[in-house]
């Protein structure tokens, strides 16, 4: 059997809804022991998504976050439950946790309590705002961290209205930081034999996510937006739509042209290099709009891609999930069957030739490791799983 790269660590894991299950998944998917505490009778909130459930399992929101962790569901109140955990945390390596600043304290499972008790322990926090200052006990969620970082007003076209990016990309890319500075940790701790505490934050990740934008406000005061470039955008055709970026070469601008079949609008001094094609980005992206609306988005890309324009087309999520590609980056994994049907899950991006991802542990049932885990630590243990 593979020998993962996490083999032998033990992650006692509190989070739930995304962030924090996102992060522990990939500890997971890397052979961490990953014990998933939850709410005894309700658990992770992710479980009631998108309506009821028909046997507690096969919630695609729950699974999608939540293969190769075993499940604990404990009423945390109750001092026997409270003080299974801290033994189970006395042999952990890792705690995570994606409560507000504050809770875990209220729980007895602060990181200056917990350090005491296994000073190697590595104690990673996942928040809104971060663990201090004027937000601290803000609710964080995703869509707020869009709006108060800045990437909301983030538009290609200033006439569009404002929106709600789709995807959770707050949520996800916290949760990957959260992974990152887990396994520094990790490292840092076989160097010094010190655990530590590893925040991330939502507002943090999304300033991050815009380093060069930010970056390039502070040095030149002015705005950068890759999406905003002249020779860069999204156009309908006779059946779907078609992104083009015209980038890269000395004059993409001409070779967009001989792609359309049009006269070459680089001979035009209004357009013959970059800062007179962003003066007149409108003309520009009216008459990219009028030559696309002519033929397919096959057409299209075969053309460009002939003369070496960067271009893909618009597709939905079903068209991506049954591309041949995705297959062969192994991105679908199946988890098995449950009364609703088989669970499939998008698979880890990351491709280790020596440690393939498989699900070890479809995702569980609410409880459905108690015995197993509580037997483990003493008779106790054993009581609460009764």
């Amino acid at each position: 059997m593979t020998t993962l790269p996490l083999s032998g660590i033990r992650v006692v894991d509190f989070t739930q809804v995304m962030l924090g299950p996102c992060c522990t998944q990939m500890l997971g998917d890397y052979g961490a022991d990953v014990i998933k505490i939850e709410k005894e009778k309700i658990g992770d909130l992710s479980r009631w998504s998108l309506g009821s459930d028909p046997d507690g399992l096969n919630n695609p929101v729950f699974c999608s976050l939540n293969r190769n962790k075993r499940s604990l569901a404990l009423d945390l109140k109750r001092e026997d439950a409270r003080a299974s955990v801290l033994a189970l945390i006395d042999q952990a390596d890792v705690v995570v946790n994606n409560f507000r600043p504050g809770v875990m304290e209220r729980m007895g499972f602060g990181y200056e309590a917990l350090k005491t008790r296994n000073p190697k322990l590595i104690y990673a926090v996942g928040t809104g705002y971060g663990l201090t200052g004027p937000y601290e006990h803000k609710g964080g969620q995703d869509v707020l961290a869009q709006a108060v970082s800045g990437v909301m007003r983030r538009k290609s076209d200033q006439s569009h209205p404002l929106s709600i990016y789709a995807t959770p990309l707050a949520d996800f890319s916290a949760g990957m930081h959260l992974v990152q500075g887990i396994l520094l940790a990790l490292l840092h701790r076989e160097k010094t034999g010190e655990g530590q505490q590893v925040a991330v934050s939502l507002y943090s990740s999304m300033l991050a996510m815009q380093m060069q934008e930010g970056t390039v406000h502070m040095m030149r005061n002015r705005e950068l937006n890759w999406g905003a470039f002249p020779l860069t955008g999204v156009f309908e055709t006779t059946d779907s739509a078609i992104v083009m970026v015209g980038a890269f070469k000395q004059n993409p601008l001409q070779d967009i042209c001989t792609a359309l079949q049009i006269e070459d609008l680089s001979a035009n001094p209004r357009y013959a290099n970059f800062d007179v094609q962003m003066q007149h980005r409108p003309e520009l992206q009216t008459v990219f709009r009028e030559e696309f609306k002519k033929n397919s988005t096959a057409h299209w890309v075969k053309r460009l891609e002939a003369v070496d324009i960067l271009c893909a087309p618009v597709r939905t999520i079903a068209e991506a999930l049954e591309d041949e590609q995705t297959l062969i980056n192994r991105m679908i994994l199946e988890a098995g069957e449950t009364a609703a049907g088989p669970i499939r899950l998008i698979g880890s991006p990351i491709d280790m030739s020596a440690a393939e991802v498989r699900v070890r542990i479809p995702p569980p049932r609410l409880g459905e490791h108690n015995a197993e885990i509580l037997a483990t630590i003493g008779s106790q243990g054993r009581e609460d799983a009764a």
